[in-house]
């Protein structure tokens, strides 16, 4: 591997987490309230609300970590293209606002791109989950914490 492959495989990475970390986690750092607050249009009461972002800030700095070193990160970027998923059904409905159709600039056209937005984003972890080809996502579940070894010489997964 050149030193410009590496560099590129470092950056493409990079790219797909800065939006968790460290950008969302100091978000909801700095803002704890304001994050209890947006959570609580999910959740039923405030300690549920709390959980969820607590639980938020684990997926955001440990999954992250994993997909930059390499370590677990096939793990760990199918459960950031889970917590994608989850945070567009959760937080961008687009539908509930009723204005879809009927508004260029309404909230639900908002909300729909951020909600098109998450799921871009966890397809871009499922390639990093499963790879590109078929024989890729049958390694995967087979072995779901085997590294992709992203930053390897080779281009053979690397089995412990």
């Amino acid at each position: 591997m050149t030193t410009l492959s590496l560099v590129i495989t470092v950056a493409i990475r990079l790219g797909m987490v800065l939006l968790f970390l460290p950008c969302s986690v100091l978000d909801k750092i700095l803002n704890f309230r304001g994050a209890v607050a947006q959570a609580r249009e999910a959740a039923p009461n405030t300690p549920i609300a709390v959980a969820l972002i607590v639980t938020g800030l684990f997926v955001e700095v440990l999954m992250p970590l994993g997909v930059l070193t390499g370590v677990a990160d096939r793990a760990c970027a199918f459960v950031l293209a889970g917590y994608c998923g989850t945070t567009a059904l959760l937080w961008k409905q687009f539908w509930k606002p009723g204005d879809f159709w009927t508004a260029n600039n309404g909230q639900g056209r908002t909300l729909f791109w951020d909600f098109l937005k998450n799921f871009a984003v966890g397809a871009g972890f499922l390639l990093i989950t499963f790879g590109t080809n078929a024989a890729a996502v049958n390694d995967f579940f087979a072995h779901p914490l085997w590294s992709s070894h992203p930053y390897s010489l080779t281009q053979e997964r690397s089995r412990p």
